[in-house]
């Protein structure tokens, strides 16, 4: 190592211990290392000094070295200094004196209602009232009082006489995710944090404010006065919306969650979750939430199912998904991505006992490309990781919008935003999370990523981000593989979903002549398959709903598995309830490969796995004879009916007059199933509409009324608010998938297609 690579470090005293540390560590760091406690409010480690609270106040003698201070300083903005000598509230009768100070100055328009305070039992200023603060209040005025609670946002609530203005709140939405919609107003005595008018606090990360504030001051809709800290269990569990692998910490009372916080993991989400991750947890008691088995009865001497379904037993149910799965003979596996690692190799293995490789974990537009693409080059693949991507100098993102995909990466990009990184967005536009991440755009038309990959240069080191969207355009992802090639560069495919890179890893692809999932569908109608197994799949999410839900009336014989009542569950013979993550145990793998095993937190009776319902259809398929009647001949499906099904994807790439490229992504909160049944949180998800360039606004003809557009596909058309945005590319309007108030691309266009625009409403 040389010399310009050796780490400076400084020696000074903390209450008469030696510590050395790196330069330019903070002194509340320094004692931290050695184990002294400083009380500290406003202090957070991932968070910039701000010296706000005082009451990390230390006594810094001059120790004859000039590194002295006539006056206590705050010890969380103070770097050491060689032969620095500080002493705490510990050693030094100065620095109690002065922390005691400081307490009796918050309390003094504190308000006593722990009894009542949320944060009671959990309360840094309650405990440290007791340890560092006076026994008795000199204080004998009226404390300062506000109209309470304000809302931040639908779903964060404020208490203003609460709020000792540590900053913490700010700090974290300007600093973290970039979101500064809160800030101080006021001065003096009237001081309190606030936000700007008609400008609510909408972030999809405002609930980590409420985590790390030290008081009270910060609730939500969703959990005040719900409980008390010390009635609840906490179990330590992994998010599941998405592909980050957060930790999170499930806080639960007789069987029920209460709250889920951010678990504390410095090589994955450090301390930040998003809201999604935080609140979305009561589709596992929703109304709709499936409970028994159900199925259809069985024609006797055919096999095939009729009629309603009704109630029936586990044992009935398995019996019969096993005999109808063997006798339609030729049957397909759709897993979805909801699933656990366990629960993926549970669905590969039915595969395998049902002699089919027509099975496919991607319930969303794909290609044969990309199959190729991820048995050749991800599955089996680990070279990224979160650190990775810190460190790296330039990071290219295509087909991926971290803000609304990945929250975790999206933090973790922010991060190395601040620090320097350079951050390329391969888009039609610059989000509004692309731009809080200093991205420079690459503009690009949706379908043309590969050309604009092949024009980048990049220097070594830089890490390519590529998402699942770019399964649509053609050459894309091996383009991704080639710039890495051409450069140096290192690249990693990020899905969506928790389940997928699982999946991927357990073999949940086509292989050796197998179809795909859009394959599958078109085999169902066309009588080449027979037998469907289902396992979380929203028919809205595929590349054709109205195909796929065809697919469900037209196949012999159907067994879902799932949470809550959907087209899937309705149109099945055999419906098998599965458990909730909060559930069951099991392992989500991330975007990068890294197992994230999670333990259960609830032991409900009669509440399977996807991996146990499957075990025992498999044990009931080992148990039947070889040969079973064979099933009645699968509903007749014309070629050209299929064809003709509402809604069927007829790809159009030409580039005619009055016709647009349609961009589009999933948000983050959307019309997703596993988000449901918390208004307060659907009401931060923000609003669909249709963002186009100055130019191909100025030539709708007509003219846009009050604002409004009307987006026209091969499926149908919406007519939505218009947004006209600087920078972005000619020729593309980009509307939000599945967002939340109205579907938008499931009824709109399929993928790859083009759609046109016209003003007002049609």
């Amino acid at each position: 190592m040389s010399e310009q690579q050796v780490e400076k470090t400084v020696t000074l005293t903390i209450d008469g211990q030696q510590v050395t540390v790196p330069e330019g560590t903070l002194v509340i760091r320094a004692a931290e290392r050695i184990g002294v406690q400083i009380p500290r409010f406003c202090d957070h480690p991932l968070l910039e000094p701000a010296g706000a609270c005082r009451q990390c106040l230390v006594d810094i003698p001059d120790a004859g070295n000039g590194r002295g201070f006539p006056k206590p300083q705050a010890s969380c903005t103070i770097p050491v200094a060689e032969g620095m000598v500080v002493q705490t509230q510990a050693t030094s009768p100065v620095a109690d004196k002065a922390q005691q100070g400081i307490m009796e100055f918050l309390l003094v328009n504190h308000p006593l209602d722990c009894p009542v305070c949320d944060k009671g039992g959990e309360c840094p200023l309650q405990n440290q009232a007791m340890s560092n603060g006076r026994g008795e209040s000199r204080f004998e005025g009226v404390k300062r009082t506000f109209p309470k609670p304000i809302n931040l946002s639908p779903m964060i609530l404020l208490d203003r006489e609460r709020c000792i203005v540590c900053q913490r709140c700010t700090r974290f939405a300007a600093e973290i995710p970039g979101d500064p919609f809160i800030s101080l107003i006021e001065r003096g005595a009237q001081q309190q944090i606030g936000i700007a008018e008609g400008s609510p606090f909408l972030s999809y990360f405002a609930g980590n404010t409420i985590q790390i504030c030290p008081v009270g001051a910060l609730t939500s809709e969703q959990y005040r006065f719900r409980s008390r800290p010390f009635d609840l269990i906490s179990t330590a569990s992994v998010a599941e919306h998405d592909a980050c692998g957060a930790a999170i910490r499930v806080d639960h009372r007789r069987g029920k969650v209460m709250r889920r916080l951010s678990g504390e993991d410095p090589e994955v989400n450090e301390e930040w979750i998003s809201d999604k991750d935080r609140f979305a947890f009561r589709y596992a008691t929703a109304r709709d939430r499936l409970v028994d088995p159900r199925v259809r009865e069985t024609e006797a001497g055919s096999g095939r199912t009729v009629g309603e379904q009704r109630m029936a037993s586990w044992l009935e149910a398995f019996a019969l998904a096993a005999r109808g799965l063997r006798a339609a003979g030729s049957v397909a596996v759709l897993s979805g991505g909801r699933v656990t690692r366990e629960d993926a190799e549970a669905y590969a293995g039915l595969a395998r006992d049902l002699g089919t490789a027509d099975v496919d974990f991607r319930a969303r537009p794909l290609s044969a490309e990309e199959t190729e693409f991820l048995r050749d080059r991800v599955a089996g693949h680990r070279d990224l990781g979160y650190a990775d991507l810190e460190a790296a100098p330039v990071v290219v993102l295509v087909g991926l919008e971290p803000e609304d995909e990945a929250g975790t990466i999206f933090l973790r990009l922010r991060k190395a935003a601040r620090r320097g990184a350079r951050v390329l967005a391969v888009a039609p536009y610059l989000s509004r999370g692309a731009a809080k991440l200093g991205a420079e755009l690459v503009a690009t038309v949706p379908g043309e990523e590969a050309t604009a990959l092949a024009s980048l240069d990049v220097p070594d080191g830089t890490v390519v981000l590529a998402g699942e969207r770019l399964a649509t355009s053609p050459g894309a992802l091996p383009a991704v593989s080639d710039l890495a090639a051409c450069t140096g560069a290192r690249w990693a495919w990020v899905p969506r979903r928790a389940g997928d890179r699982g999946a991927l890893e357990a073999g949940l692809l086509p292989a050796d002549g197998g179809r795909d999932a859009d394959q599958i569908i078109a085999a169902v109608l066309a009588g080449e398959i027979r037998g469907l197994v289902v396992g979380g799949v929203d028919p809205d999410d595929v590349s054709d709903p109205a195909a796929f839900r065809a697919a469900l009336e037209a196949a012999e014989f159907v067994v879902s598995l799932e949470l809550r009542d959907t087209d899937v569950t309705r149109a099945a013979d055999v419906v098998l309830p599965v458990a909730a993550a909060s559930e069951k145990s099991g392992t989500f793998l991330t975007w990068e490969g890294r197992p994230r095993p999670f333990p259960q937190v609830f032991d409900r009776p009669a509440c399977f796995s996807d991996a146990r319902v499957l075990h025992e259809i498999r044990k009931e398929l080992a148990a039947l004879p070889a040969e079973l009647p064979t099933a009645a001949p699968a509903r007749s499906a014309d070629p050209a009916r299929s064809a003709d099904i509402p809604g069927r994807s007829v790809r159009d790439t030409g580039a005619e007059s009055g016709v647009l490229a349609l961009a589009t992504w999933k948000l983050m909160l959307d019309n997703g199933s596993m988000q449901e049944g918390d208004k307060h949180l659907a009401a931060t998800a923000r609003p669909a509409v249709a963002r186009v360039s100055p130019a191909t606004y100025a030539a709708l003809d007509p003219a846009p009324d009050e604002g409004l557009v009307t987006v026209s596909g091969d499926r149908g058309s919406f007519t939505l608010p218009v947004e006209v945005v600087d920078g972005m590319v000619e020729g593309t309007v980009w509307v939000p998938a599945n967002s939340c108030g109205t579907g938008v691309l499931a009824g709109l266009a399929s993928p790859g297609s083009r759609v046109s625009l016209t003003g007002g409403e049609r």
